[in-house]
């Protein structure tokens, strides 16, 4: 399974769900940082993300490639965190079809 984890600005919330999802699945799932910015997807990457990605073309892209996406329920929401989030992003998000597990 695939799963997408993404956050923005400092990456803290994204971090934290890496961790957790590592230790519960180990290496079963495949997980992919994706974050509005590098620091965020850096972040991601450190806590044990298998791979990274940032920038609205890579969310908008790999978010229907993915079986779940998880993150700051700011990521379906246009101009959220601060504007890092554009509304291709959410709209991308938003519309892919696949399961979302969203935290306020």
């Amino acid at each position: 399974m695939r799963v997408a984890v993404i956050d923005g600005q400092g990456g803290g919330m994204g971090k934290a769900i890496v961790e957790k999802l590592r230790i519960v699945f180990e290496n079963h799932i495949e997980i992919l940082a994706l974050g509005t910015n590098a620091l965020a997807a850096s972040l991601m990457l450190k806590a044990g993300a298998d791979e990274c990605a940032s920038g609205e073309n890579s969310i908008v892209f790999c978010s229907s490639k993915v079986d779940v996406i998880i993150g700051p329920i700011g990521i379906i929401a246009a101009n959220s965190m601060l504007g890092e989030l554009t509304p291709n992003m959410a709209k991308a998000i938003a519309e892919s079809g696949q399961e979302r597990y969203l935290f306020p």
